[in-house]
C-alpha cells in the first residue's frame, strides 16, 4: 500500500503494472502501447478502485471546459482502447465495469506502491548519456518527428491521442516539431527520469547543433 501523504507511483492488478509517473502500462513485465487519454482514464479509475467514477467527473478531470472536443465520443473511444489493452470484455468485465448512463468502475484488486529507483535502473540511464545513436521512425515515413522541448513533446502526445493532424501540422510549421531524416546521428545529453524520453543534440543535416527531446524507442544503433 502507498505511504500516507505520498501519492502512489505504481499500481498493480492481476498481471498488470501501471507506472503513473512515466505514463506507462506493463503486462507481465512487457510494455503495452496505450495512448495518453486511455491511460489518463485508467489512472482516474485506479484512484478509486471499487467506486463509480461518473461521466461528469471524467469530463471535468480530463476534458475541461475550454477544450473543444466531442466528450462523449472521446470518452467512449478511450474506454474502448483501454479495454483492448487490458484484454477486457465489456459484457464480462474483469477490470472496467460499465454502469449505463452513469459511468465506470474499476473492479479488479489493486495494490498501490511507491517505487524507489534501483541502482541498476539509474546506472542504465546514466550509461546512455554521451552515446551516439541514430534516429528511426516507428512508421513507414523516411523521417522522424522530434520535439524541441519537453512541453512540445507532451503536447504532441495529446495531439497523437486525439488524431489531431492539424495540430501536428501547426507544430511543424512553427518549428516546434522538427522533421529529421531517419538515420540522422544524435548524441544523448540527458535521460529524463521516466526513462522514456531523452534530450539529444543533432549531429548532422539541416538541424545540425540543435537539441531535441526524443522517445528512447526512436533511437537505434547506440554506440
Amino acid at each position: 500500500m502507498s505511504t500516507p501523504g505520498c501519492p502512489p507511483l505504481l499500481a498493480r492488478f492481476d498481471v498488470f503494472e501501471v507506472d503513473f509517473r512515466a505514463g506507462e502500462l506493463y503486462k507481465a513485465g512487457r510494455k503495452i502501447k496505450l495512448q495518453v487519454q486511455p491511460f489518463q482514464v485508467l489512472a482516474v479509475l485506479l484512484e478509486r478502485p471499487g467506486e463509480v467514477v461518473t461521466r461528469e467527473e471524467f469530463e471535468k478531470r480530463l476534458w475541461p471546459g475550454d477544450t473543444f472536443v466531442d466528450f462523449e465520443h472521446s470518452l467512449n473511444t478511450a474506454i474502448k482502447k483501454l479495454r483492448q489493452a487490458l484484454g477486457d470484455d465489456k459484457k464480462k468485465p474483469r477490470f472496467v465495469e460499465t454502469l449505463p448512463k452513469r459511468g465506470y468502475r474499476f473492479i479488479g484488486t489493486v495494490e498501490h506502491a511507491a517505487r524507489v529507483p534501483t541502482p541498476e535502473r539509474a546506472t542504465t540511464a546514466t550509461s546512455r548519456v554521451g552515446r551516439v545513436a541514430k534516429l528511426c521512425s516507428e512508421s513507414q515515413l523516411s523521417f522522424t518527428l522530434v520535439s524541441v522541448d519537453e512541453e512540445t513533446a507532451t503536447e504532441r502526445e495529446k495531439l497523437d491521442a486525439a488524431s489531431d493532424d492539424v495540430g501536428l501540422s501547426l507544430l511543424i510549421a512553427s518549428q516546434r516539431l522538427l522533421m529529421v531524416p531517419n538515420g540522422t546521428q544524435v548524441r544523448i545529453l540527458e535521460v529524463h527520469p521516466t526513462h522514456s524520453r531523452c534530450q539529444v543534440r543533432i549531429l548532422d543535416g539541416e538541424h545540425y547543433g540543435k537539441t531535441a527531446v526524443v522517445p528512447l524507442k526512436q533511437l537505434a544503433d547506440l554506440t
